[in-house]
């Protein structure tokens, strides 16, 4: 406090007080969010307990991330307090989302080793519109479905109906999941695995065949297989013989699991999974059971 009975303090002495720099305090004064009563004799700014105050509340407000211009308009009586927060928390709450999905691209950096190029990639799929990502998904199918006017209706209209939920305020695992599942659904051997997938589909549906036949073949293999996983059978036991042939009959095995792998392996397997995870929807069941058959045929086409 300067010696002249006013009360007034200098800028060495306000820092002191607040514990703040001199030169914090100089700048935020000299961008007009502190303004000083007047100046001694000497030119130095002066303040007063007002002035203190208004520091003590300058200094929340940067703490809690406000730009300088938004503390101006709380001080100048603009805006409330309330205001300026609200509207901070949305902005907060969009950086918040932008960090995770940063995030989710740097652990799948660090984790694959990914050179620079993918890890552009990455960050590109990563922050697409929600518009953009269901686009992707849209084209994968059509392409997947294109000229197959044969498949199980059933299968078509599931296809055709998959989304891309990902969530406004992913969790890591699910912005992780998207960039996963985004490559995927770009990546040309995988579009041509599921391709084949479908076109087997398409060859085995007898004309006039009624629809849902896919979906009947799927329950009745959950059916069938489960309860032999259950007792402990194992793929190349002489007992899962009796499972094969009640759900192939006596097809040739070689030829069945052709078609078989096609449709469930491994990436087939984990696109799904990647899939339940960004639409945060339960896990794919009866992947074991899918499994089981695969193995027991690969037992008896000698792969």
């Amino acid at each position: 406090m300067i010696e002249d009975g006013t009360g007034l303090l200098t800028i060495g002495e306000l820092a002191r007080a607040t514990g703040l720099s001199v030169r914090t305090i100089r700048y935020w004064s000299d961008a007009g969010v502190l303004t000083p009563v007047t100046r001694s004799s000497g030119g130095y700014r002066l303040y007063d307990a007002a002035g203190v105050a208004r520091l003590e509340l300058v200094r929340t407000l940067r703490e809690l991330g406000l730009g300088l211009e938004d503390v101006r308009t709380v001080l100048a009586g603009e805006r409330t307090v309330a205001e300026v927060a609200a509207t901070h928390v949305t902005a907060l709450d969009a950086q918040i989302r932008s960090l995770k999905v940063t995030r989710a691209v740097l652990s799948t950096v660090a984790r694959r080793g990914s050179t620079a190029e993918e890890m552009t990639l990455m960050n590109k799929l990563a922050r697409l519109s929600a518009a953009e990502r269901q686009r992707i998904m849209e084209e994968f199918v059509a392409q997947t479905l294109h000229g197959l006017d044969t498949v199980d209706p059933d299968i078509m209209e599931r296809m055709r109906s998959t989304a891309v939920d990902l969530a406004d305020d992913p969790t890591p695992e699910q912005a992780d999941a998207w960039v996963e599942l985004a490559e995927m659904l770009q990546d040309p051997e995988f579009r041509a695995q599921m391709r084949r997938a479908v076109e087997f589909n398409a060859a085995d549906r007898e004309p006039g065949e009624p629809r849902g036949r896919s979906l009947w073949f799927a329950k009745r293999l959950v059916e069938l297989v489960a309860p032999a996983r259950e007792r402990g059978v194992e793929p190349a036991a002489p007992e899962a013989e009796s499972v094969l042939r009640d759900l192939f009959g006596d097809a040739d095995r070689a030829a069945v699991l052709e078609r078989m792998t096609a449709g469930f392996n491994d990436r087939v397997a984990r696109y799904r999974e990647l899939l339940a995870i960004v639409n945060r929807t339960p896990a794919p069941a009866h992947a074991e059971d899918f499994a089981w058959v695969v193995a027991a045929l690969r037992v008896r086409a000698g792969r």
